[in-house]
């Protein structure tokens, strides 16, 4: 059985929150701080973390931030009144691995908590050995990036993509085939969250390069999805989008 904690300070959300997961088969701690949240995360093992935003002691993107960094594999999901672009930018920047605005329907909000528990740390057939792109070298029985001989730290769904792109360098990977390799086939919601996913990675494979010309290249295919360039293409190609 699942096992979810809930941080939210406002009684009324917070009961129905508890209420309605229990009665889907979820063992729910609640808490209503920013540091109970905290707390309560260090001490259980949790499979997942509703976080609101608004909370009355810390901000909840500062929250997020602590959880992540002391919680790698636990999935975290922002559940929030701030609908802003940038919010859910900031948000996802912060270690979320999902962001659902309030009000949200039931039936939206089980279906990602469950996409995300189907999904898990390390659900993905990993391949038999170590592939290598290059300077990259990514290791998935250890679940661990090389870049230039150098260990690159990546979150759960980060380390996912850039293994996924590298199953087929120079081919181009579908937004759909991302989000249903990545997240989930049934997945349930906005992918506004694939892109800030990937702009990580970008942003941490070319602080991780020696050279951070010649970072491994991500490119974007508009309107389709994205390619992990091969790197005689990329060394040719400096003009492709990022």
């Amino acid at each position: 059985m699942a096992r979810l904690l809930v941080v939210e300070d406002d009684e009324t959300i917070g009961s129905v929150l508890e209420s309605s997961l229990e009665r889907h088969g979820f063992t729910v701690h609640w808490e209503r701080s920013g540091r109970g949240g905290l707390v309560a995360a260090g001490a259980g093992d949790y499979d997942l973390v509703l976080l609101d935003l608004g909370l009355p002691d810390l901000d909840g993107i500062e929250v997020c931030r602590r959880l992540r960094s002391s919680q790698p594999l636990t999935v975290l999901v922002i559940l929030t009144a701030r609908h802003e672009e940038m919010d859910v930018v900031i948000g996802l920047e912060a270690g979320a691995d999902d962001y659902l605005t309030k009000p949200v329907r039931l039936t939206e909000l089980l279906a990602r908590v469950r996409a995300h528990l189907r999904r898990g740390p390390a659900s993905r057939i990993a391949p038999a050995g170590d592939v290598e792109v290059g300077t990259l070298r990514i290791d998935p029985a250890g679940r661990r990036v090389f870049l230039d001989g150098q260990e690159v730290p990546l979150r759960t769904k980060e380390f996912d993509l850039i293994a996924r792109l590298a199953e087929s360098p120079g081919a181009a990977v579908s937004r759909d085939a991302l989000m249903t390799d990545v997240w989930d086939a049934n997945w349930y919601g906005s992918t506004k969250t694939l892109d800030v996913h990937i702009a990580a990675l970008r942003r941490k494979l070319t602080e991780a390069a020696a050279d951070p010309r010649l970072a491994p290249r991500i490119s974007t295919l508009r309107g389709h999805g994205y390619r992990l360039e091969r790197p005689e293409e990329s060394a040719c190609d400096s003009g492709s989008s990022r």
